[in-house]
């Protein structure tokens, strides 16, 4: 599945959460100059284009505008493997 939520679409909690993540992926990507990788469930963040001060970035930008940050409020966080993880994190921190 490549994300996008298409227009004039009614969308859940779990579809926000992840169109947020999306929205915030393509703008640093866009504000650092970095190619983006097509945004898939399976994506290996490793092969997402981004580097870890934009996963940086992400993750701060995320705790602003959805008010979680699931790495800090765990005590065995670890960090996801695919895009599909990273988003399954916010979407479960955010219930």
């Amino acid at each position: 599945m490549i994300y996008g939520a298409p227009l004039g679409r009614s969308i859940s909690l779990d579809m926000d959460v992840k169109s947020e993540v999306i929205a915030q992926f393509r703008q640093v990507a866009q504000e650092q100059n970095l190619q983006l990788a097509p945004l898939t469930d399976d994506l290996a963040l490793f092969d997402s284009g981004l580097d870890s001060l934009c996963f940086a970035i992400i993750v701060v930008r995320l705790e602003t505008s959805l008010g979680v940050d699931p790495f800090s409020t765990s005590d065995d966080a670890r960090f996801p493997v695919t895009l599909g993880e990273f988003i399954g994190y916010y979407e479960d921190a955010a219930k």
